[in-house]
């Protein structure tokens, strides 16, 4: 009878403390899936520079010209976003960006100029989509946890080549099937489409609910609303550009861009065109590209957790770098296993420098670790942007992108050499050499 009671009292502690999965994780589920549905948009202006050249006879420089707005815009957004998140709360920030985003692909349906191209493309889901850029991963991972960032800071970015999985095929038989404008459309309704879970769901802190962020062993009382949002954004890039951490990083991250959203999620369809690739072949292996930066970025996490952030990324920018190098001589009509073999080992190395950049700018600094991420990620942004530009300019030009796949290359090898200039004090933070 003792011995029972014994074994009682032995189990009766377990029954209060049944493991029960942290909001933290329920709040990270609803950013993720909120980034797949507005990543719609990101799928669009690779599948739309063939369709629109061919129906208003624009040319592909003055296409890339739009795209490079949105990528700019996307960018430069970013830090003013993250502000105003700590103002306004990351619900409303969010859900008003996807209504933006949504307007402006809808209001392309109706355009007849190039200039409201710019307009609804560039300068409204730019700045929608800049709202949604990776400064709000940053923001959600920074406030609901304090370990297994690394691992959330992967999986989050991995969102966005989620959406890119999902949306690429579907957008691009929707253009081969009927038009461009009903895959406008269907951006416009994904992004709606997320503005319930937003808003429902998204919870800004974990104080909201009564709760410690995830590993943390004291309870954190939500901070009041900073005012002075774009005041703010601003001070912190003042300060951050004072430091040597910034400009490596940022200058990384613009190569990053450039030979990721820029180059490859830009230039890649309407390039494999050129060599007679039917563009739905092209646009799965650009989805394909996603499936594999999901296992990347993830990875990626994982090993940031674990290792030096600054080798990590000298190791993932040499590898993008003779990637593309490759792959003047992989194009070609049919998919063929080398093809196969780019498309996989580029995927692993779309995104994977996000989680240990991220780490960075948090050892460096701290809770504005957010803002100058997204001040980073405008740099990525911008060198996109450019990038976008010119290999349009390049395409007419010259007739081909060899010239732009061989350039993008040998920036990348500069970027290895960028990454390995950070150095770590014997204390074990990181500084510019």
């Amino acid at each position: 009878m003792t011995q029972t009671t014994e074994a009682a009292a032995v189990r009766q502690p377990q029954k209060p403390t049944r493991t029960r999965v942290h909001r933290a994780w329920f709040v990270a589920a609803v950013t993720f899936v909120t980034i797949i549905g507005a990543a719609a948009f990101r799928s669009v202006p690779g599948l739309l520079i063939d369709p629109l050249h061919a129906e208003f006879d624009w040319s592909r420089g003055t296409i890339g010209a739009a795209v490079s707005v949105n990528l700019a815009l996307y960018g430069l957004t970013a830090p003013f976003a993250a502000a105003l998140m700590d103002r306004f709360g990351i619900r409303r920030v969010v859900a008003v960006a996807l209504t933006v985003i949504a307007a402006g692909s809808w209001l392309t349906v109706w355009m007849t100029a190039a200039w409201q191209l710019m307009l609804c493309w560039g300068l409204l889901v730019g700045l929608g989509s800049g709202s949604m850029a990776l400064a709000f991963a940053a923001t959600v991972t920074n406030r609901w946890f304090t370990e297994r960032r690394g691992l959330v800071s992967g999986i989050l970015t991995a969102a966005s080549a989620s959406g890119q999985l999902i949306f690429l095929p579907l957008l691009s038989w929707i253009i081969d099937r009927y038009d461009w404008r009903p895959a406008a459309v269907t951006v416009a309704l994904a992004a709606l489409a997320v503005v319930p879970f937003v808003w429902l769901l998204l919870h800004d802190h974990p104080a909201d609910v009564g709760q410690k962020p995830y590993g943390a062993t004291e309870f954190v009382p939500k901070p009041p609303p900073v005012p002075g949002a774009a005041r703010r954004a601003v001070t912190v890039l003042l300060s951050a550009v004072r430091t040597g951490p910034f400009w490596l990083l940022a200058g990384t991250f613009a190569i990053c861009g450039a030979s990721t959203n820029g180059l490859i999620q830009t230039h890649f369809i309407p390039a494999a065109h050129d060599h007679h690739m039917p563009v739905q072949a092209a646009a799965s292996l650009l989805a394909v590209i996603g499936v594999f930066d999901v296992v990347g970025t993830i990875a990626s996490g994982w090993f940031t957790d674990r290792f030096e952030s600054r080798r990590l990324l000298a190791v993932y920018y040499a590898l993008r770098g003779v990637s593309l190098m490759f792959l003047p001589l992989l194009l070609g009509p049919a998919v063929h296993p080398p093809m196969i073999f780019f498309i996989v080992f580029y995927g692993l190395d779309w995104v994977a420098t996000v989680p240990p950049t991220l780490a960075l700018c948090r050892e460096h600094y701290g809770e504005d670790s957010a803002i100058v991420f997204g001040w980073v990620l405008a740099s990525h942004q911008v060198g996109a942007a450019v990038v976008a530009f010119l290999g349009g300019v390049a395409r007419d030009t010259f007739g081909s992108y060899d010239v732009v796949w061989y350039a993008s290359g040998a920036l990348c090898a500069g970027a290895a050499l960028m990454a390995l200039v950070i150095r770590r004090r014997a204390g074990g933070e990181p500084v510019a050499a």
